[in-house]
């Protein structure tokens, strides 16, 4: 058994809205760099959100955002360098199983 399915679901649970509440703070952390470095970021975070409970897209990425993810992105969002998109492709291409 991989010791992650040994963390009881409230634990895990307390753990995520951690994640969420520290991505919330940090909107400095770009997605595509989030992406770049780890291979995913907010988005895909309300995806797995939206799937997981059978939410509409825009109510998933409003828990993760805190607000409707246009308004984040108005607000929050940069536009990306050749750099980080360069990144992001190499990471992401490294998700594939």
């Amino acid at each position: 058994m991989d010791p992650i399915d040994a963390i009881d679901d409230a634990t895990a649970a307390k753990a995520f809205r951690r994640l969420v509440h520290h991505l919330r703070h940090r909107t400095d952390a770009q997605n595509v760099d989030l992406m770049g470095l780890a291979g995913f970021c907010r988005n895909c975070l309300s995806d797995w959100v939206m799937e997981a409970g059978d939410l509409p897209k825009e109510e998933a990425r409003t828990a993760i955002y805190g607000m409707p993810y246009a308004e984040w992105k108005a607000q929050h969002q940069g536009e990306a360098t050749p750099e980080q998109l360069r990144r992001m492709e190499e990471s992401v291409a490294r998700n594939a199983r």
